[in-house]
């Protein structure tokens, strides 16, 4: 905190009154607008937390439905507090959330009062019986689109590569979301890069969200509790990112009794500790860690180089949460994991994240909640690479200090708004290069990357008659470059044609940018709806890579004088319906999204320890279009999904392809999945999923020539080329175990590519030693046939 406070402190007066006016002008904007929310008549509130009960867990998002009163129907926020105001009299509140019995409450307003809510879980054959009564239709009410939430109990039997749930993996089966590769946890949404995904734990960005280049992803599906993907109408208190945002919260522990879970697999093992604290619901806790062992089985090598060998992950989540008093709740949770991957002593590269989120959740009135969160964030590499009098280490890293100030005031059932404030503090190191005296190579270092992130926002979710709701908000942010360091202007060439020295706390550049954001659904019946919604975003930290997919050497900068923010603005149409008492859902979203200052890079950029890697950097523009089609089976004992996305995702730059449009690396025309659950009987769940999808735009070469005996491809248009079409059925079953009060237990069997396909990964060229007139192509694939057996318990 007191390094925050030492950063902040680096701004100019200047600034400051520039930043004080803006904010000044904006929450002017947010007080005038209040007397539009007020009701002239009398008006009382009943507010509370909406709780899982026999863990004592805050249930998100759940339904709350004053009956009898046209719009008076709300969502539980982040921390499961809900408020519904309506004028006095007697009513039937009801409450309810996919998996849970709906409960029914009798709730007299005759003054303010507090209702907690606790609903008990079900299991498949009384959701198909009670819950489908009282299903909700909020995916057509609501005004936000291209949202996707995901069920951790759906993720739980969903089939995918090693046997571990995965989130990462679970959300590229949905439309408009592209995975990085076989078996890669990186995904593009809606023709983003990698690095356009804003990917939030507890409010901490993650900025690397994989392990072990990708096969396994950062997230211990033991200790989550909700996950939402944020693709086409993304609200105003999320930024820092153009394509998407995905927002994953943590368990917060079983506040009734204490519980240990956990699973062994064939290459890793979890386990989960989770209780209560201080008693009478005061509060809880919950640890999670996990680890491969892969390492293990390499020591039995009788090879000396390989024994040596490392190869294995661990991670750790941890949090706890305490009840100050009625009306205060405080959370610290954290997470750390590290990857260790070597090659006896001759390579080795560690690499992970760190995270930890305070918050203070604050209830002013039963209108007026606030949440207030102090976040740390670092991800961090380190390369050791010893070969002959050799010995030289590579570091980077990139850390965050972040404050977040939350409010929700809930002016009456149908008018909601949503402000607060956001600092980040940035700094990147883009490289280090340690070598020894012996070495043959020298030391490198490249200065500290320093800047400041400040917004504001402000959103209205409002519900203007029984058809028509909308949701607008406006973010305003402002991005400043800080010293010290040396920054170098450049020329179109990349010639560096001038310099400045900036001491530290002094201000290189400032980039404000206004965000606009606005949704609105049309109900055409009481089962479906038009959508429409626009959306601007800005992002001022940039991945530097070379690969396709998330990189452990991937190294991130800011907006400089030279780099400027990227800026995107998407518009997009839907239609929503849903099916038989909302048993079915069904939706169609079409997009068009135009993106100003992508970053490319010149031929043999050289990205690591480069003091002017912005000279290698060459900017241009994007575009992306297309079709989501997204049908959905939410209860019984068959249930699942089908997406199906029709894309288009082109780049421009300067210089490239003759200034022509051309093709993206991740652009893929057809993108289709299908999942299916089957809950046979009270012992057997049987899953699959199939997967297809046009092969990625490549640039191949066209001819080839000699040159002083050396044959040189000729490569021409970008990415004119098409990797082959892919195609995967993966397939899962689930066999319980005798179930007891204080035991549970089951085993999880599945086979990633069952048929055992040999999709291409990657495909190179070389002349043909037989015949030198001709050119071989070498494919090289990755997984045939994977089996897992993993055994789950609970006690």
């Amino acid at each position: 905190m007191l390094r925050l406070a030492c950063r902040l402190g680096y701004v100019n007066s200047q600034t400051k009154l520039h930043l004080m006016q803006r904010t000044r002008s904006f929450l002017s904007f947010v007080l005038f607008s209040f007397p539009f929310f007020l009701a002239a008549q009398t008006r009382h509130t009943v507010s509370g937390t909406v709780r899982d009960k026999k863990s004592g867990e805050t249930l998100i998002g759940a339904s709350i439905v004053l009956l009898g009163q046209s719009r008076l129907n709300v969502l539980s926020n982040a921390y499961g507090f809900y408020s519904v105001n309506a004028t006095p009299g007697d009513y039937k509140m009801v409450v309810s959330f996919t998996g849970y019995q709906p409960d029914t409450v009798a709730v007299s307003l005759v003054r303010d009062v507090v209702v907690p809510v606790e609903l008990t879980a079900e299991g498949a054959q009384l959701q198909e019986v009670v819950i489908s009564a009282n299903r909700n239709s909020n995916n057509v009410t609501k005004p936000l689109m291209g949202v996707q939430k995901l069920s951790i109990n759906e993720i739980k039997d969903i089939p995918v590569l090693f046997g571990e749930k995965d989130i990462l993996k679970t959300i590229q089966l949905l439309p408009g979301v592209q995975s990085g590769g076989d078996g890669n946890s990186g995904f593009y949404v809606r023709g983003g890069s990698i690095d356009q995904n804003l990917i939030l734990l507890d409010e901490a960005t993650v900025y690397n969200p994989s392990h072990l280049l990708g096969f396994f992803s950062t997230f211990n599906s033991d200790a989550l509790k909700d996950v939402t993907l944020y693709k086409g109408a993304i609200p105003a208190e999320y930024g820092g990112r153009l394509a998407s945002v995905l927002d994953v919260k943590m368990n917060d522990g079983n506040s009734r009794d204490y519980h240990a879970s956990g699973g062994i697999g064939l290459i890793s093992s979890r386990l989960n500790v989770e209780g209560p604290v201080g008693g009478d619901d005061k509060g809880s806790f919950i640890v999670s860690a996990r680890r491969t062992y892969a390492d293990v089985f390499l020591k039995l090598s009788k090879d000396t180089n390989t024994n040596r060998s490392s190869l294995y992950f661990y991670d750790i989540n941890a949090k706890a949460n305490y009840k100050l008093g009625d009306n205060d709740r405080i959370y610290l949770s954290g997470y750390f994991g590290k990857d260790n991957l070597g090659l006896g002593n001759t390579f080795g590269i560690d690499y992970g994240n760190s995270t930890a989120t305070f918050r203070w959740n604050h209830i002013f009135n039963s209108r007026l909640f606030s949440n207030t969160s102090l976040i740390y964030s670092k991800y961090n590499y380190d390369i050791k690479i010893n070969s002959g009098n050799n010995d030289i280490g590579i570091t980077s890293y990139i850390r965050d200090y972040h404050f977040k100030e939350d409010l929700q005031y809930y002016a009456n059932a149908s008018n909601k708004i949503n402000f607060g404030i956001d600092v980040i503090n940035h700094t990147t190191s883009p490289g280090v290069i340690s070598a020894t005296e012996s070495s043959s190579y020298n030391p490198i270092t490249v200065s500290d990357k320093h800047a400041l992130e400040t917004a504001a926002y402000f959103s209205h979710d409002v519900s203007v008659s029984e058809k028509l709701n909308m949701n607008y908000g406006l973010r305003a942010g402002l991005f400043t470059v800080m010293g010290p360091g040396k920054f170098y202007t450049y020329d179109s060439s990349g010639n560096a044609i001038d310099t400045a020295s900036y001491g530290s706390g002094s201000i290189v550049k400032n980039y404000f940018n206004l965000e606009p954001r606005f949704s609105v659904s049309y109900k055409v019946t009481d089962v479906s709806s038009f959508k429409v919604a626009y959306t601007r975003t800005t992002q001022n930290l940039h991945l530097l890579s070379n690969s396709t997919s998330s990189n452990p050497t991937d190294v991130w900068i800011p907006s400089s004088n030279n780099v400027k923010p990227e800026i995107a603005d998407q518009v997009s149409l839907g239609y929503y319906r849903n099916f038989e008492a909302n048993k079915y859902e069904f939706s169609s979203e079409v997009y068009y999204r135009d993106m100003q200052n992508q970053i490319d890079y010149k031929n043999g950029a050289q990205l690591i320890a480069n003091e002017n890697v912005e000279s290698q950097l060459i900017f241009g523009k994007g575009r992306s279009y297309g079709l989501e089609l997204f049908f959905k089976k939410k209860v019984g004992k068959f249930n699942g999904w089908v997406s199906y996305t029709l894309s288009r995702t082109e780049r421009q730059f300067t210089g490239v392809n003759n200034d022509s449009w051309y093709p993206a690396n991740q652009d893929r025309t057809h993108n289709l999945s299908v999942v299916a659950i089957y809950k046979v009987n009270k012992k057997w769940t049987l899953s699959a999923d199939f997967v297809y999808y046009s092969g990625n735009a490549v640039t191949w070469p066209s001819g080839k020539y000699e040159v002083n005996g050396q044959v040189v491809f000729l490569y021409t248009e970008r990415n004119a080329y098409r990797m082959p079409s892919y195609n995967r059925l993966d397939v899962g079953a689930t066999l319980q175990g005798k179930k007891t009060k204080k035991f549970d237990s089951n085993w999880n069997f599945s086979i990633y590519n069952l048929y055992g396909r040999e999709n291409p990964y990657s495909i190179s060229f070389q002349q043909d030693p037989g015949d030198a007139s001709k050119t071989q192509a070498i494919q090289y694939a990755l997984f045939r046939w994977v089996p897992s057996v993993t055994y789950n318990f609970k006690f």
